[in-house]
């Protein structure tokens, strides 16, 4: 494939890229790439992949997304990482698919038809591929994420969802950089409003959430 930066071929190359079904995986890359190069010059973390919610129909739908990732073997890293690798894995294949297979399709209509089918193939074997690559990566954001667990706890959060209860709800942390957005849970029986103070109390592992009490009671 990249023998083909080198040739006279280039408005083939570029063609392909930016076309269907190729465009798609394209999209993502420079998304990917424009993220990753915010984040060398200060101005986005490796969460800033917001998946934030305001509502229980939304934290159903990001639980079922959770559970497809770590279906997938895709958990255990930031989001924004298994969304880069799957991007460059897809654009890579989706790449040699058009150039080597479409040739021999021989209807424009036939290639666009089966241009849907194509982009969900390559995703799967994409997110095969990706699981694998992020197996090394995985013990490191484990230990980070264990480190985090202990200096976050006793710490302010300003809840950041339209509601904060015993079933969902989620906070924001301000630590000095890009800030860390939390999951949380009441501690009791009451409920936190957007933008309330609340302090995280404990960490449930088998949850992945804080509980967490109002920062009044905490000091009284």
């Amino acid at each position: 494939m990249f023998a083909i930066l080198l040739s006279d071929q280039m408005d083939i190359f570029f063609h392909i890229i930016f076309s269907f079904p190729s465009v798609f995986f394209t999209f993502f890359l420079i998304l990917s790439v424009a993220y990753w190069l915010l984040t060398l010059v200060g101005f986005a973390g490796v969460e800033a992949f917001d998946l934030g919610v305001d509502s229980a129909d939304s934290i159903t739908s990001l639980n079922v997304f959770s559970g497809l990732l770590f279906r997938l073997g895709l958990n255990g890293v930031p989001i924004t990482i298994v969304i880069t690798l799957i991007s460059l894995v897809g654009w890579a294949l989706c790449f040699l698919v058009v150039f080597y297979i479409y040739p021999f399709v021989p209807f424009r209509w036939l290639q666009l038809l089966l241009g849907i089918p194509v982009i969900i193939a390559v995703l799967y074997v994409s997110a095969l591929v990706t699981a694998v690559l992020i197996k090394p990566l995985r013990p490191l954001f484990i230990a980070t994420n264990q480190e985090v667990q202990k200096q976050v706890l006793g710490q302010v959060a300003t809840v950041r969802t339209g509601e904060v209860n015993r079933n969902f709800g989620e906070a924001y942390i301000e630590d000095g950089g890009a800030g860390l957005i939390v999951k949380v849970r009441a501690y009791k029986d009451e409920s936190f409003k957007r933008g309330d103070k609340v302090v995280l109390l404990e960490y449930v592992a088998g949850e992945n959430v804080y509980r967490v009490v109002s920062e009044a009671d905490f000091h009284n």
